[in-house]
């Protein structure tokens, strides 16, 4: 419920609206509809003006988003990556207080396609254990997720239910495997209309194209391609303090 502005308090309505919204926001009460300027405008007896004031700071904030002919909604967390060591998407959502779940589209035996083959280290067509996921954080797609895994090590994830956690969890309880590096390759794309629609993405969006080797000691355990919200994931890298990045190229001044 709205708290009625008190107007003789030397604090300004809209920043008196402010902080009953930011209450409001996060007692949960708007996780299906954010109030429109006219309702906010109602509920609390002031101007237009006011409730756009407050409203643009709580945007300011981080806590709202407002789209020309959208309206007002909530903004939504952003998982952020750190990059200095082996890493999985479920245990970063976790840590984070992000809801993590995987809605399975395919875990199947397969013929090994050329590419994974090649950075398994597998005959062409060789027998794979196909896992295809979208990821889930906080009940909205955050990624697409496509691996292959040699099936003489991973075959019991068949049978395995994937819906929550890491493979990697999975592969050790289950496949006495564990994971002791890879690595990955990040880059940004602009998806495909079939992967936006899979990703509930906004036009102008675009994601973060990660490809992945996984090794247990010297042997490749999973390739992976994944599909990344750009607008639901930021990677953070770090450095010792006081370290100071070599260049080893030169790059061109820009012509003027």
């Amino acid at each position: 419920m709205a708290a009625v502005p008190d107007r003789t308090s030397p604090l300004p309505l809209w920043a008196q609206i402010a902080d009953d919204l930011r209450r409001r926001l996060l007692g949960g009460e708007f996780e299906e509809h954010f109030p429109t300027d006219e309702e906010l405008t109602r509920d609390y007896d002031v101007s237009r003006h006011t409730v756009r004031e407050a409203v643009r700071r709580l945007a300011i904030d981080g806590l709202l988003v407002r789209q020309r002919g959208r309206g007002t909604s909530l903004t939504h967390p952003v998982l952020e990556q750190p990059l200095h060591s082996l890493y999985s998407l479920a245990s970063s959502m976790r840590s984070q207080g992000i809801e993590e779940r995987s809605e399975v589209r395919a875990v199947a035996r397969a013929a090994a396609p050329a590419e994974a083959a090649a950075e398994l280290g597998v005959a062409a067509d060789g027998p794979v254990v196909y896992v295809e996921r979208l990821r889930l954080a906080g009940g909205e797609p955050i990624a697409w997720d496509r691996s292959w895994l040699p099936a003489p090590l991973a075959d019991p994830l068949v049978t395995v239910d994937l819906t929550h956690g890491s493979i990697y969890d999975a592969l050790a309880a289950h496949c006495a495997v564990r994971i002791t590096g890879g690595w990955e390759r990040i880059r940004p794309v602009v998806p495909s209309a079939a992967e936006r629609e899979l990703l509930a993405l906004a036009v102008d969006v675009a994601v973060f194209s990660i490809e992945r080797l996984v090794l247990a000691g010297e042997t490749p355990v999973e390739w992976r391609r994944s599909l990344i919200r750009g607008d639901r994931y930021s990677l953070l890298a770090q450095w010792p303090a006081g370290a100071t990045p070599a260049i080893t190229s030169e790059v061109a001044a820009p012509e003027a």
